[in-house]
């Protein structure tokens, strides 16, 4: 046998292969185009012709070896990774907790209200969030110089002091889509109005520059008092059970007359507190003649809730800050 064959077949016989990267550097070194045994056969020129069939049988079977051993330790290798895969994919094995997701409080409480709303008859009706002053405060009966109007409670868009470009403002309620409904829309109308909106106040446990709102109007024939208080408790009862404990309280709001509160008993019987859920009243006649509505031929009412005041009390959340921190420990519990 040539010596340099002999060489090269005690290389392979005493090579190592036991990972990937071992079996491609095999291949490189024995098979390839470049490789020790292809760079024999350059040497056929070379040899006698006498020599000439039995370098080539030798040559062949080295070559043989070299392909044999590839591709036994190409197999043993995908063997090992079929087991393993195997064993992952056991099905007698637990599964890897994978994150989900789930649906946001403040999402879950509006989509529960919307239910209920749906429910009473109420369909919803959708404005633009950026509003100008007629319709945030003047068609809502507010006056010149409601305390709502300055820039402390109100973040301006634009503020002009020339009479004929009006102010805009980050709508402070959902008010406004009650107006330009009328507007265009002929009674009767039985609406809710859910949407953000902003008011210029500190952050504080309590309070946020930023909140959602679902307001509703009722507008038809021979609407009364005695409608908007069956509206409002179907609500709560829905909403917190049939043994919620609420009551219904005067109140003032530049857009409805008369005004009514209602709060609801949170906590204990003992150690509870009243808390304040919605505004709500007949709307003021002003209101309507603004929008365009005879309040000599139609009545209705409307009410606003908060939310996020909403969500508080369902779930038992002392800060609203919460709802907008994006805490992971905090949203995992409404998985």
């Amino acid at each position: 046998m040539n010596p340099e064959i002999a060489q090269i077949e005690q290389q392979i016989k005493n090579y190592t292969i036991s990972n990937s990267d071992e079996l491609e550097s095999f291949r490189l070194q024995f098979l390839s185009k470049k490789g020790s045994i292809q760079e024999l056969f350059k040497l056929m020129g070379t040899i006698p012709n006498q020599e000439k069939a039995a370098f080539g049988k030798s040559l062949n079977e080295l070559k043989k070896l070299a392909q044999d051993t590839f591709d036994q330790a190409k197999e043993a290798q995908h063997s090992t990774q079929t087991t393993q895969v195997s064993a992952i994919d056991d099905i007698s094995l637990s599964p890897e907790p994978l994150p989900v997701g789930s649906i946001h409080p403040l999402t879950k409480t509006l989509q529960e209200m919307k239910n209920i709303f749906y429910r009473l008859g109420f369909n919803i009706a959708d404005g633009p969030e950026v509003e100008d002053d007629f319709h945030n405060f003047t068609a809502l009966n507010f006056p010149p110089n409601h305390p709502a109007r300055d820039t402390q409670d109100t973040f301006f868009v634009r503020k002009d002091d020339d009479p004929g470009i009006p102010d805009l403002v980050l709508r402070t309620h959902t008010s406004p889509v009650q107006i330009r409904l009328m507007e265009k829309q002929a009674p009767p109308i039985r609406s809710i109005m859910p949407g953000r909106v902003y008011r210029n106040e500190a952050v504080s446990p309590k309070s946020y520059f930023l909140f959602h709102q679902v307001e509703a109007l009722y507008v038809d024939r021979h609407v009364s008092v005695a409608d908007l208080k069956e509206s409002l408790i179907t609500f709560v009862k829905l909403m917190y059970g049939s043994d919620v404990i609420y009551r219904l309280r005067p109140s003032y709001f530049p857009f409805t007359e008369p005004s009514l509160e209602m709060d609801i008993w949170w906590g204990s019987k003992t150690t509870g507190k009243w808390l304040e859920i919605l505004g709500s009243g007949m709307v003021d006649p002003n209101v309507f003649i603004a929008a365009g509505v005879d309040p000599e031929i139609y009545s209705g009412f409307a009410w606003g809730m908060g939310v996020e005041r909403i969500a508080i009390l369902k779930y038992g959340i002392d800060d609203i800050r919460t709802f907008y921190e994006n805490d992971i420990r905090f949203l995992h519990q409404f998985i």
